[in-house]
């Protein structure tokens, strides 16, 4: 019989995977079997409910992205693989899962007589990241974190995942149930947080964002992290803020065409939401509109929120002025601390399904189960340092 997973106190998945790409998958499908089937309905619900297409006809697209996936990674699709078979559920279901995104952008999709309905916030997800790089926290130590939102009936699909697999750096990841990467941080102090910016242009295939960012946290050192960003064509826009804990911070603004990147500001504070601040890419820059309007506001308020930590003189004073931060509810209900809209359809409601905060000098991960303003930073029981991994 297999043993329940364990949990937070608040109640998040933790699952813990270590050994081969199969031997990682099946354990990590066994696990989070609960969640991996409740994502499953989710999207099923959404993906009918938006556009018409059945759970078939997402099968249909996401078997579409087998042998790309395979070119780029081998060792993640066998991780899928792994997944399918400890959830007891099909390869294209894992697949389905780790390119909902990149589902939603393809060409026949986007030609349905429904896809009109379909918001491009719908198809991307909606974040506030941030940097603490160096000198923006009065303690001294390096930061990164971001409100997470997005869909709001995923919440009961989020787990923590901490992948061990020597001789690459050990992760601990914030992911929906079945990918193999999102957001997280890694024993090579890198951490990479992430925020949709809408969209598709150009006609070549590229790479999903969940392979991406995973390819990024297996890297042991900051260059090659950067190196993905910034060679590898993505599928779709998205934007990825990388920090390391020498209190270096770049961000990344992601296309399927170019990539343009931004640094701190004079005193180490980065914040990236869901428009293009670094500029807008040629191939967009006529007609461009934000993904989502509410990131106009919700950067600003984060930047001049945090502001703050400057004048924290401990760890815990950091937290709380990042609480307070990321707790924020101007342009409430879609405020930086985002919260269901009850007019919206059920699977187009969104809200921040968790915040977190990392520690980089100490290794401390933290983070909400859910919406920062009513729930505490809390403390996941594995540091970013312990056990196996490179050290950059």
């Amino acid at each position: 019989m297999t043993e329940p997973t364990p949990r937070t106190a608040s109640g998040l998945p933790l699952v813990e995977i270590s050994g081969g790409p199969r031997e990682r998958g099946i354990a990590y499908g066994e696990a989070a079997r609960e969640q991996i089937v409740a994502a499953m309905g989710f999207y099923e619900r959404a993906f009918t409910q938006q556009t018409g297409l059945s759970w078939g006809g997402v099968l249909d697209r996401a078997r579409g992205w087998l042998d790309p996936c395979r070119a780029f990674d081998a060792d993640m699709v066998t991780e899928m693989e792994g997944i399918a078979e400890g959830a007891g559920v099909d390869l294209l279901d894992i697949m389905a899962l780790n390119v909902r995104g990149e589902i939603i952008y393809d060409s026949s999709f986007r030609t349905m007589p429904a896809a009109t309905e379909t918001d491009d916030r719908d198809a991307s997800d909606g974040c506030t990241s941030f940097a603490l790089a160096e000198g923006a926290s009065g303690d001294g130590h390096v930061y990164a974190g971001q409100n997470w939102d997005w869909r709001h009936g995923t919440t009961d699909t989020i787990l923590m995942l901490r992948v061990v697999q020597p001789p690459k750096p050990t992760l601990i990841m914030q992911v929906e149930a079945g990918q193999v990467g999102r957001h997280g941080a890694n024993s090579a102090g890198i951490a990479l947080n992430a925020n949709g910016l809408g969209g598709r242009f150009g006609s070549a295939v590229g790479v999903p964002q969940t392979l991406i960012r995973r390819r990024v946290l297996d890297s042991a050192r900051l260059s090659d992290a950067l190196n993905v960003l910034v060679k590898t064509r993505a599928h779709i826009a998205s934007n990825a803020l990388l920090t390391h804990e020498s209190g270096f911070a770049i961000d990344v603004e992601t296309t399927p065409g170019p990539c343009q990147w931004m640094y701190p500001d004079g005193e180490g504070l980065l914040v990236h939401g869901n428009h293009y601040q670094a500029g807008i890419p040629p191939q967009l820059a006529e007609a461009y509109r934000p993904l989502a309007t509410d990131s106009l506001i919700r950067v600003p308020r984060a930047r001049r929120g945090l502001d703050a930590v400057r004048d924290a003189r401990s760890p815990e004073q950091v937290r709380a002025a990042v609480h307070a931060a990321m707790s924020d509810h101007l342009g409430h209900p879609e405020s930086l601390c985002t919260h269901p809209d009850p007019a919206a359809p059920e699977v187009r409601r969104w809200s921040t399904l968790l915040s977190s905060l990392v520690d980089l000098t100490s290794g401390e991960y933290r983070v909400t189960a859910g919406n920062p303003c009513e729930n505490a930073y809390e403390l996941m029981p594995w540091n970013l340092y312990d056990g196996p991994g490179p050290r950059s």
